[in-house]
């Protein structure tokens, strides 16, 4: 647990720091001169160079260790930020985009350091915790934005942003310690026993895509874009079908992002011991289709608060659980490197659903990239049938639910 914790801190914070940079994107590039879609480029920039970059984090991470993996990435992120507030072209926003992404890849690493750290039967739990870190951060960051724009003009969430990651940087480098697991695989390596390099296990995702590994980054891959890719268009649907403004969507996606929290921080852990991994992934991916199905329908207060409930609902028990079935079936010294495959192809997603919602919105209206997400969300339950196998990978024996 303290290591965990440790890991929680360094991910909240870090957290809060992009966070509050994110919002203020649109505003600061329109002051440049940008178009939207200038404005769209420089959102989905991030997203690229994380997914490009989050291999090569996981590889090093397996290679040299898990702590100067999160450690160095902390630094380009304050470096990062500290270009964003001192930016005065697009072009120079750009690049603080990019490399915040770089810096951002080390997702994977963290997670990859859970299910080192973890017991197989604790790692969907402990994930879960990493991710209410985050999305707690996540939750906080926008007002911390706004305070600092209040304080200290433009150039104070960039620096503010930097000062949170270094505070993260030193609080890791303090107390997060190598976990003995990794230590002990990395200083027992042998030559003919390295790690695949991230070029062949990218491409084995695709080209042995019944493998369990396989299997489990494309069902992540699906849904992190259905969701993703979707949620941050909700402010459209709520004023198309609820007129809502701007001085009050923040009070939905307030909500939207605290149950995610809550569900993985309170009940997360509970709803695995009593199902195990693969039944609440599967049950994740029911909850998260029926949520993008109601919302793309829904016309009333009650139908959206039901629907903005069952989809992070959906995402706190999918996600943390098939990440940890993944841990289950790599081997250990392989774990940051497919970590990172995994938020690779979670990226390719994020960039890709995004603009294809667009798309759809011009064309069909604003609950028409829901229905069709919520559609593919639903069809990759038809290739979850083998993840109980993938629980007893380490030993596990799958729990008896009663009644």
């Amino acid at each position: 647990m303290g290591k965990l914790l440790v890991l929680m801190v360094t991910a909240f914070v870090d957290m809060v720091g992009f966070a509050m940079v994110l919002p203020l994107v649109p505003f600061y590039a329109a002051r440049m001169g940008a178009t939207g879609f200038i404005v769209g480029l420089l959102i989905s920039a991030f997203s690229v160079a994380q997914l490009l970059s989050a291999p090569t984090w996981g590889r090093v991470s397996d290679v040299l260790g898990r702590r100067p993996a999160v450690v160095s990435g902390l630094l380009i992120s304050a470096v990062a930020y500290v270009v964003f507030g001192l930016a005065g072209t697009l072009w120079v926003l750009l690049l603080s985009r990019v490399v915040q992404g770089v810096g951002g890849g080390t997702v994977g690493v963290l997670q990859a350091y859970v299910a080192d750290a973890s017991s197989p039967e604790d790692r969907a739990k402990g994930l879960g915790w990493l991710s209410a870190a985050t999305s707690a951060g996540a939750v906080v960051g926008p007002a911390f934005g706004s305070l600092f724009v209040q304080w200290w003009g433009h150039r104070g969430p960039g620096f503010g942003a930097a000062g949170f990651c270094v505070l993260s940087m030193l609080f890791a480098f303090r107390y997060l310690r190598e976990s003995s697991g990794l230590r002990q695989s990395i200083e027992h390596a042998v030559p003919n026993n390295s790690p695949a390099p991230e070029g062949s296990a990218l491409v084995r995702v695709v080209t042995h895509a019944s493998e369990p590994a396989s299997r489990l980054i494309w069902i992540y891959t699906i849904a992190i874009g259905a969701f993703y890719g979707t949620a941050p268009l909700l402010s459209l649907l709520f004023a198309d079908r609820l007129g809502v403004t701007e001085k009050t969507v923040g009070y939905f996606i307030m909500y939207f992002g605290a149950m995610g929290v809550l569900v993985r921080a309170g009940i997360l852990g509970y709803a695995v011991q009593k199902l195990g991994e693969a039944r609440l992934a599967r049950l994740g991916l029911v909850f998260l289709a029926a949520g993008l199905a109601l919302i793309s329908v829904a016309r009333g207060y009650a139908a959206v608060f039901a629907a903005i409930t069952l989809m992070p609902i959906g995402t706190a028990f999918l996600f943390p659980c098939i990440t940890a079935l993944l841990s289950r079936v790599v081997p250990r010294r392989e774990r940051g490197l497919y970590m990172g495959v995994q938020q690779t192809y979670g990226g390719v997603s994020r960039v890709i659903f995004p603009a294809a919602a667009g798309f759809l919105i011009d064309r069909l209206g604003t609950g028409s990239p829901y229905a069709v997400a919520a559609l593919l969300v639903a069809a990759t339950l038809l290739i979850t049938a083998p993840l109980e196998q993938y629980m007893r990978a380490e030993g596990y024996q799958v729990p008896a639910v009663s009644g």
